[in-house]
């Protein structure tokens, strides 16, 4: 989801959360200090953390609720902001009804910013269970465990940047006045036994103006906003939807936003089966690798940069769409990334190619002997295939040679088919701004540096020089 709002359709229900309360913390409010951990582990740890904010009673619980059921298949930790309400003193429970709970110093915030960033960070944590007709957190506290995703949810989760920093989407729920206003007439008076002259002088004196004041001005943080809540089940639908694509993300995406792995599918996964089968007939090699080829091009092509443009369509009525970037190039690593070509020209019509051979003297040395390149590409964004990203020595030394050309490191996207983690590391560490496509995330390479499970010598297999299947695998 971008950072421009997006209002999605209706809802309405009725349901009030009332917590997920939590125990004191002995040091809660010291500095979280992360165990030593790599890169890799770090990023496995952290969950998808949502936030949900909008006035009370816009059905905000029933959003989350929503969310949770249809996210089944995952660990989801909700806490609620209402958890972490300060504990009321014997002069303020004698004049409550005097006592803002709308205002954001009517929250801890302090130690409900450290309970997220210790549940990003994987660990355990207890939760306060706040009462709200005692108006004090009760023993006992509700152990909430590290989960894949955590939304936290209150009327007042995107005023603190601090707790907006730490979430990957941000949700308002926008609802009525006048529903909300009904909704908590009606929950106030069967919920907390409060007549109806109280919760009407309550709503007028502080819950319409600390909305005014402090919960509609954060909308403008929201990534989403759901007009009505749990009525708009479509709304609902493309937010789960985009947090399982996360979710469902390799994890070394989550530390190179560079890379990008296509959705995988049934008919991607059993096209990588008949390629990697060292049984597969050579007409089937080509047929379904020719097949999984022009997906990582189409999606590769997807990272190019575009423009609007307008046009008149048959019927007079005018569409406005995208024009394709124009000055655009691919380049083949020879002789596996040949393969490449076919789907790139079908899908680029007239683009230039170019090409680049590198000899290999071992593992560890690469010699660059020859390259055949558009004497523009520097004006060009280009498009580097090799079908198999190995111990990555080959690609880094054909990046090299395109960035002495004046090729903008940003303008790169490497393609391929799969990729080893350690080739993965080694370019995108290497060169940070460039872009790699590919449709599968290996387990690694063997004693051999060779890719595994691997797909056997892609250019043998590819253009019949070699009847037999090679354990052995191109960078």
């Amino acid at each position: 989801m971008g950072s421009d709002s997006i209002d999605l359709l209706q809802t309405s229900i009725k349901v009030h959360f009332s917590g997920l309360h939590l125990k004191e913390l002995q040091g809660r409010h010291e500095k979280i200090e992360p165990r030593a951990a790599s890169t890799t582990e770090t990023a496995q740890r952290q969950p998808f953390i949502i936030g949900v904010a909008g006035g009370a009673s816009s059905g905000k619980t029933t959003v989350c609720n929503m969310i949770i059921d249809q996210l089944h298949d995952q660990r989801v930790a909700l806490v609620n902001q209402e958890s972490f309400y300060y504990d009321l003193t014997g002069q303020e429970m004698a004049l409550v009804h005097e006592y803002n709970f709308d205002h954001p110093d009517a929250f801890d915030t302090e130690n409900l910013l450290y309970s997220l960033e210790n549940l990003k960070h994987g660990r355990a944590i207890d939760i306060p269970n706040y009462d709200l007709k005692a108006q004090k957190s009760v023993l006992p506290a509700r152990r909430v465990n590290p989960a894949d995703v955590v939304i936290l949810e209150g009327i007042l989760v995107f005023h603190d940047h601090r707790l907006r920093d730490l979430m990957n989407m941000k949700i308002f729920v926008d609802t009525d006045a006048d529903l909300r206003l009904s909704r908590r007439i009606r929950r106030d008076i069967l919920e907390k036994g409060r007549d109806i002259k109280t919760v009407l002088d309550q709503y007028s004196k502080f819950v319409k103006p600390a909305f005014d004041d402090f919960i509609l001005p954060t909308k403008k943080y929201a990534d989403i906003i759901i007009p009505r809540g749990g009525d708009n089940h479509v709304a609902i639908d493309l937010i789960v939807q985009h947090i399982q694509t996360k979710l469902g993300q390799h994890q070394l995406c989550k530390i190179y936003p560079n890379l990008y792995v296509i959705q995988l599918t049934f008919q991607i996964r059993g096209m990588h089966t008949i390629i990697r089968d060292a049984q597969t007939t050579k007409h089937d090699f080509v047929f379904y690798s020719d097949r999984l080829i022009r997906l990582v091009v189409e999606h590769g092509l997807g990272h190019l940069p575009f423009k609007e443009k307008q046009v008149m369509t048959p019927t007079g009525s005018v569409y406005t769409g995208v024009e394709f970037c124009k000055r655009l190039c691919g380049i083949s690593v020879i002789r596996s990334g040949e393969s490449m070509e076919n789907a790139l020209r079908a899908c680029c019509k007239g683009i230039k190619i170019g090409k680049i051979l590198i000899h290999r003297e071992g593992d560890n040395g690469q010699q660059l002997i020859y390259h055949n390149l558009p004497k523009d590409i520097s004006d060009r964004h280009v498009l580097l295939l090799d079908p198999i990203l190995g111990t990555g020595n080959s690609v880094v030394q054909a990046i090299s040679l395109l960035l002495e050309k004046g090729v903008d490191e940003g303008n790169i996207i490497f393609l391929n088919l799969i990729s080893a983690p350690q080739g993965v590391h080694v370019v995108c560490q290497r060169f940070p701004r460039i872009k790699i496509v590919t449709s599968e995330i290996e387990q690694g390479l063997n004693q051999d540096f060779r890719v595994i499970p691997g797909m056997g010598e892609f250019g043998d297999r590819y253009f019949g020089t070699d009847d037999r299947y090679c354990g052995t695998d191109d960078d």
